[in-house]
């Protein structure tokens, strides 16, 4: 089994990740970068065309200006282009496709082990950062039928809905946009949320009037105060959750849009402490190590599974300041960041 040292390990490579990485080189740090997917993986599996709601300012890393052609806010493609071309201009060296598997504490630091496709092995480090992020898979309502091939918690192309029933479980933000898009591309679109109305704060607001006026046109259905409690291979049993009434309706496809939770299983191996049930990691927000000594949380993981999106990209980047302050020594001061909204 090869082994390298080093005196820094960053885990993730999604923008926080690429971010804190050009820090440390623009510094001058002896570090290794490595990611269990590709770069940006999360934005990876948003839909074609899928724009962000932050400006392009906001998304922007590593004082590197990001520009669409338009002008407008960046899509899906043109954000991950941004990211690659990041990782070129400051020449990182990120592993993609190497998960780390364990974490081991020594007397001067952590013994790491990973498993890329050429076969494990480890790295010895001083000091941990890591950007794992938040969204790493779906939710599940644990119903018959949730693991049918004809259901996904995934929107990827509206184009395979065209002339099929399908029901979309879930009211926020990319349950309006797959079903507008959807609709958009011919398909016939219901939407199941278990609440009395779509949360309009929770929604991009260019997307509101559209929903509102066709759900109010009867161009695409809502079932509200409705849960799905049985999918079937052609339609779905909802279930009123006032009455408990039952109301079977087509779908020939369902989009289970109610959700992703974090990976938090690295934090457990490091032995980082995990709070309630959303398993908000231990961290002192000033220098952004964890309660573990030599490891350092940094983006959207410091949340753990978020059940009202608080943190986010455009936010999380004065964590990479406070870790560099931390690492050489010196004060970060507290940045505020504005509201927004997350993507997904």
């Amino acid at each position: 089994m090869t082994t390298e040292i080093t005196e820094i390990l960053v885990i993730g490579a999604g923008p926080i990740g690429i971010e804190m990485a050009v820090a440390l080189k623009r510094a001058g740090m002896d570090f290794i970068h490595v990611e269990a997917k590709q770069i940006g993986a999360t934005i990876q599996w948003w839909a074609p065309g899928t724009r962000w709601f932050s400006s392009n300012e906001r998304i922007s890393i590593a004082g590197v200006p990001l520009m669409t052609p338009d002008q407008t806010k960046a899509t899906r493609e043109q954000y991950l282009a941004y990211l690659r071309a990041v990782v070129t201009q400051f020449d990182l060296h990120v592993r993609a496709y190497e998960p780390v598997t364990r974490i081991q504490r020594t007397d001067d630091g952590f013994v790491v082990t990973t498993n890329p496709r050429a076969g494990a092995r480890t790295v010895r480090c001083r000091k941990i950062i890591l950007c794992t992020g938040g969204t790493e898979r779906p939710r599940t309502l644990g119903i018959p039928g949730e693991d049918s091939s004809h259901v996904s918690s995934y929107f990827q192309d509206p184009h395979t809905y065209f002339g099929q029933n399908l029901l979309i479980v879930g009211g926020k933000n990319s349950a309006v946009e797959a079903a507008l898009r959807s609709h958009l591309c011919g398909a016939r679109v219901s939407i199941s949320y278990r609440h009395s109305a779509l949360p309009a704060k929770h929604i991009k607001y260019w997307l509101t009037p559209e929903i509102t006026g066709l759900m109010s046109s009867g161009r695409i259905t809502g079932h509200f105060d409705t849960v799905p409690v049985e999918i079937k291979p052609a339609s779905v049993v909802l279930k009123c959750t006032n009455t408990g009434k039952l109301t079977e309706v087509p779908a020939d496809f369902v989009l289970m849009m109610i959700g992703y939770l974090a990976d938090m299983s690295l934090c457990k191996l490091a032995g980082v402490e995990l709070v309630g049930e959303q398993s908000v990691p231990l961290y002192d927000e000033t220098t952004m190590q964890t309660n573990v000594p030599g490891i350092f949380i940094a983006g959207t993981a410091v949340a753990g599974t978020q059940m009202g999106y608080r943190v986010f990209l455009e936010n999380c980047h004065v964590h990479v300041e406070r870790i560099m302050a931390a690492l050489q020594g010196r004060h970060a001061p507290a940045v505020h960041a504005p509201n927004a909204m997350p993507e997904t």
